[in-house]
């Protein structure tokens, strides 16, 4: 038991990083208007497309307490994914598609709760009586300005949390617990004048700084999105199969991001680092299931993902790609079909004349 409140701070950040996290900080369990204004005004103007749990839940994404009364605190927490090298550098091979670097390893979703439930154990053990509860992604919480007002990072122009130490690579976790820590400073924003996370974003989903319209966003139309993407966005999917990094990885500050510091639980799976677009475009539903086994692609099924890297086969150009795509224009998946018929055309269109 310990009685001193920022001692027991000390060793929950002692203790985090024995658990994996690259990053700990704490936060009020309480409302903050700004940040459930913020939210509200995103919902309503229609950016997060549609993801329609975002706004039925809105009263539990408002404040730890809205979904959780008796929490007094939020312990912050990152774990780092930095890669070894600039993800941008596959899109110069347009016959491979591109995956996100999250997931080119173990399912985060998985990982990062492992680490959060061997943390909440150690403090329920630390602390008899405290009350805990985990969050990593799937539930109704907002991780990000959760992790700015923790003092962890804070929200660049792209939205997402940037750390001095780690760049855009963290995943982030959340304990709520109902005991009341003494809070962290939040982060004070460091991006300046600098705009390119905003400049690299092939699809314009940033209508203004720390604004992002989902409903242009790659990482949104290639995961979330269902049915055909709108045709004036699929040339800028490039070869970009699940996922998006170019914002991240614009950010200067990941300069200072180290990939040694990164979990070997996220280190790239060879057949996913620049996986042929051919062999892809064959995968059936078994095939598929056997590839993304264990990945956090799996969720979105077989039919959207090849959705997806016909998408990228028209943009490739490229006419070894040409029997491939036409063998989908029969697949039972209209978003499927309709891709094929686009790809079709962008390949036939690059064809030699006779």
């Amino acid at each position: 038991m310990v009685n001193n409140a920022a001692e027991l701070v000390r060793k929950i950040r002692t203790e985090a990083e024995n658990c994996g996290f690259v990053a700990c900080g704490i936060a009020p369990a309480r409302e903050d208007p700004l940040r459930a204004s913020r939210l509200e005004q995103w919902l309503g103007e229609g950016c997060h497309g549609s993801m329609e749990w975002m706004e039925t839940r809105l009263e539990h994404r408002r404040s730890p307490q809205g979904l959780w009364p008796q929490a007094q605190s939020v312990i912050a927490l990152g774990m780092s994914y930095a890669p070894a090298a600039d993800p941008r550098t596959l899109g110069a091979h347009a016959d491979h598609g591109r995956i996100s670097t999250y997931a080119l390893g173990a399912d985060y979703h998985d990982v990062v709760k492992r680490a959060l439930k061997a943390l909440a154990r150690w403090l329920v053990a630390e602390v008899p009586g405290a009350e805990v509860k985990v969050f990593v992604d799937t539930a109704p919480v907002m991780e990000k300005p959760l992790g700015a007002a923790a003092g962890i990072g804070w929200q660049g122009k792209h939205t997402n949390l940037v750390s001095r130490r780690h760049g855009s690579w963290l995943f982030l976790g959340a304990i709520y617990t109902s005991l009341p820590l003494p809070a962290d400073t939040p982060h004070a924003d460091r991006c300046g004048s600098c705009s390119a996370c905003q400049d690299a974003c092939p699809t314009k989903a940033f209508p203004a700084p720390y604004r992002l319209d989902a409903r242009r966003c790659v990482s949104y139309l290639t995961i979330e999105h269902k049915g055909p993407v709108p045709e004036d966005l699929r040339a800028g999917l490039g070869n970009r199969i699940y996922g998006c990094d170019d914002c991240l990885a614009a950010c200067p500050w990941n300069s200072f991001a180290q990939a040694g510091a990164a979990n070997r639980a996220f280190l790239p799976r060879a057949e996913l680092t620049a996986p042929r677009l051919a062999d892809l475009l064959r995968l059936d539903d078994a095939g598929f299931r056997a590839l993304f086994s264990g990945s956090p692609i799996k969720r979105i099924g077989r039919d959207r993902f090849v959705r997806n890297c016909l998408y990228a086969a028209g943009n490739s150009r490229d006419p070894a790609l040409f029997d491939e795509v036409r063998r989908l224009l029969d697949d039972p998946d209209p978003a499927i079909a309709d891709a094929a018929d686009w790809a079709l055309d962008r390949l036939t269109a690059a064809l030699p004349v006779p």
